[in-house]
């Protein structure tokens, strides 16, 4: 499977092609300039150089071509994106991973965006892709790197169920990483919104958080060297 990543030159974007592309998945950091794409690409290659053969980039519609797509642009211009990429991206699982979120002083502070989230405003954007929100709450830092656990839940949620497999699977392969079906892609707005709070305790405690859900007690997923990625 090839997994493009639209916007993914900043730093949660490259960071998140870096981990995937680290676990087998041939990964594309798409922008909207293709050189940006590739200054992101060389920051990890030359820290990683075992990731040369799957890391690539291009622009976003080269990203948009890929099997499965992460929207990793700011929020407020993740449908506009989409949209212009719409004929590339019929049909297929569009990840949304962008926070609506601003600075007022020292507080982080959810918006609501028209729809009430930007994953259900990227649906509204792209109604022919099977959209699903997830990787919102995963520090930047940590998920670039690469050689070590990401101690974390991942908060799933979407309308399509095959699609919301596809990426549970995905973020099951990342070591450290536990996928969590947290429903209809409506609870996308409390998803994103609750990135405010970790955000404010990073700040409070001078730390980078990230959540952990207890009393879910699910089974280990066996991989095996049949896996596919």
């Amino acid at each position: 499977m090839r997994i493009g990543i639209i916007g993914g030159s900043g730093p949660a974007g490259s960071a998140l092609a870096a981990r995937l592309a680290s676990i087998g998945y041939e990964t594309v950091i798409g922008s909207r300039s293709k050189y940006r794409a590739l200054e992101a690409r060389d920051v990890f290659i030359e820290r990683y150089p075992e990731l040369h053969e799957l890391l690539r980039y291009g622009d976003n519609t080269e990203a948009a071509l890929c099997d499965l797509v992460v929207v990793a642009t700011p929020w407020d211009s993740a449908a506009t994106m989409v949209k212009d990429l719409s004929t590339h991206l019929r049909g297929k699982v569009l990840v949304s991973m962008a926070n609506a979120l601003i600075k007022v002083g020292p507080e982080f502070q959810p918006l609501l965006p028209p729809r009430g989230s930007v994953a259900a405003h990227v649906q509204a954007a792209a109604p022919e892709c099977r959209v699903v929100a997830a990787f919102h709450h995963l520090p930047a830092n940590e998920l670039g790197r690469v050689g070590e656990p990401l101690e974390s839940d991942v908060l799933i949620c979407g309308d399509d169920s095959s699609a919301v497999a596809e990426v549970i699977d995905i973020v099951d392969r990342i070591p450290g990483c536990r996928s969590l079906d947290a429903g209809q892609l409506s609870n996308a707005m409390a998803i994103e919104a609750f990135t405010a709070v970790l955000l404010q305790l990073n700040v409070r405690y001078r730390t980078r958080v990230a959540p952990k859900m207890t009393g879910i007690a699910l089974p280990t997923r066996a991989t095996t060297e049949t896996d596919d990625a």
